[in-house]
């Protein structure tokens, strides 16, 4: 379909205009993501792929230049070396490490907000570990998911308390290296049945009470919806109050779990104003899929992920900015769901039923 077909909500760009461009070389991977997935039900859906296999995979997609690595799982104090050579044979940019605090069972009743303050200082150990191991390769940010961080039962938690020590202690860890990023990335539930931080409000104040200037959050698509979060408007609270959103994590869900689905199988009229909000806050971070292609071969669905976000930059790249801000200032529904309606299908898509409506 040609722009001029798509009306007044399409423009040619200019040269030189920035754009969704932007983020052309900002799409980045984690690693495991492109590897076989298990479940409680299934220990493994395929076959396991060695750490130089996963490096190749991800190099195998086209316009990936990053890569996210989870601490102990892909890299440690003691394999450096090894995760530079694949970086550097695969051209790719490390993007960020996830430390482990959930896949052990020291982790089952809590990392940083555990009773036992032995296990909560090691969940500051195990996190400055990472920051070294960042430092070491050239990674500039932690994504700091506190998995196993929350509760099941009533009257089993200090609210109050266990948010102190959270607090705490990715305090002392963000103080450790302030040149490396703390991206704290919430989650409603799973593993726990309530988790910390819940939702963009209660990690903003969190990041809010650490107090330093290396602490932000971490979107994750999915995990904002099953909060039953609207994304866009996630990324501007972030950056109204103080500017910390740090990192994304692209996958889909039906809001009812963290399903880690292809990018836009389900929101995909959620994504477009995403991707809008993103452009009009100036986000700068790296944009990454975070997937569990369980029945899928992971490589090819990590694939699909990023061609559909391809296709959003594309879109959203050709957008007529201004005709878009005037109607988010009309406040009126019909005008947007037929700007979207049209951007998505052109200005004859529904032609003769708005014919109709006009004799009725």
């Amino acid at each position: 379909m040609r722009a001029k077909d798509r009306g007044k909500y399409i423009c040619r760009r200019k040269g030189g205009e920035r754009g969704f461009t932007m983020f052309e070389n900002k799409i980045s991977v984690i690693l495991g993501n492109v590897g076989s997935c298990s479940d409680r039900y299934c220990p493994h859906y395929g076959r396991n792929f060695s750490l130089e296999e996963l490096f190749d995979r991800v190099r195998s997609i086209e316009k990936v230049k990053g890569v996210e690595l989870i601490g102990n799982w892909h890299i440690t104090t003691d394999n450096i070396g090894e995760i530079q050579g694949h970086l550097k044979r695969c051209g790719l940019i490390p993007v960020s490490i996830i430390p482990d605090h959930f896949g052990e069972a020291k982790w089952a009743k809590g990392a940083f907000t555990s009773k036992d303050a032995g296990i909560r200082r090691e969940a500051v150990a195990v996190t400055k570990q990472m920051v070294d191991c960042a430092a070491a390769i050239g990674c500039p940010l932690i994504s700091l998911w506190p998995g196993q961080d929350g509760y099941d039962y009533l009257f089993q938690s200090d609210y109050i308390q266990e948010r102190t020590w959270f607090e705490e202690g990715v305090r002392e860890c963000c103080v450790y290296n302030p040149d490396i990023k703390i991206s704290v990335e919430y989650k409603p539930k799973e593993p726990r049945i309530r988790s910390y931080p819940s939702n963009v409000y209660a990690t903003l104040l969190m990041v809010k009470e650490i107090g330093c200037e290396n602490c932000g959050v971490t979107i994750d698509y999915g995990h904002a919806t099953t909060a039953y979060e609207n994304v866009a408007e996630s990324i501007a609270v972030l950056k109204k109050y103080g500017d910390k959103l740090f990192h994304l994590h692209m996958n889909d869900n039906f809001c009812f779990w963290d399903d880690d689905m292809i990018v836009g199988s389900v929101h995909s009229i959620g994504y477009i104003e995403m991707f809008y909000w993103l452009k009009r806050t100036g986000y700068e971070g790296w944009i990454s899929t975070d997937q569990y292609p369980y029945r899928e071969d992971g490589r090819d669905a990590v694939n699909e992920s990023v061609r559909w976000m391809e296709a959003y930059m594309g879109l959203l790249d050709r957008l007529n900015e201004k005709t878009v801000e005037e109607v988010i200032a009309s406040g009126d529904a019909v005008s947007s769901s037929r700007m979207l309606r049209e951007i998505l299908f052109g200005r004859t898509a529904g032609k003769a039923a708005d014919e109709m409506g006009k004799l009725l």
